[in-house]
């Protein structure tokens, strides 16, 4: 498990973008790690918990800045 999260831009990405680079990015990453994803596109705010879900990881938080909405995943066993 790594200490830092590991960090993910996808701001100015549409639907199904930022999910396919989370998918991708999860990829790499060990279970229990953390990845932090920061998107532009409020139909994430659906689409990335509903994938997390179906993969067996967590949301652990999701965080609005201005435009920005940052999501907290820890990276579940079975994913």
């Amino acid at each position: 498990m790594s200490d830092q999260p590991t960090q993910l831009d996808a701001r100015r990405l549409l639907c199904p973008m930022p999910v396919i680079r989370v998918q991708n990015q999860v990829q790499k990453m060990s279970p229990d790690d953390i990845l932090q994803v920061t998107c532009t596109d409020p139909g994430t705010r659906n689409d990335i918990p509903a994938w997390c879900r179906i993969n067996g990881h967590e949301v652990v938080d999701i965080t609005t800045e201005g435009n920005d909405i940052i999501f907290t995943i820890r990276i579940g066993h079975d994913g």
